[in-house]
């Protein structure tokens, strides 16, 4: 499968900003559903964060998935990589 990456950046409590990717579909074109995913991965934060729009999160590239990224696609129409102060 091929997906398309989402470069994503926002500011959490204390100032620090988060840096992680949103994969889906290459398929998937509806910003606003990318956007959605993005807001329920940060819902499942234990800190509070700005919102996520299109200032914060752009397409990147398109790359080949892995088996996991797959799987967790397939099961929730997204997968995270958590790159920097995600937790």
């Amino acid at each position: 499968m091929r997906v398309s990456v989402w470069d994503t950046y926002v500011k959490r409590e204390g100032g620090k900003l988060m840096h992680f990717d949103i994969l889906v579909s290459n398929k998937l074109k509806d910003e606003q559903i990318i956007f959605g995913y993005g807001k329920e991965f940060l819902k499942s934060k234990s800190f509070h964060t700005e919102e996520l729009s299109s200032k914060e999160c752009k397409f990147c590239h398109i790359e080949q998935a892995t088996d996991e990224m797959i799987n967790q696609i397939e099961r929730n129409g997204f997968f995270i990589i958590e790159m920097e102060n995600c937790n």
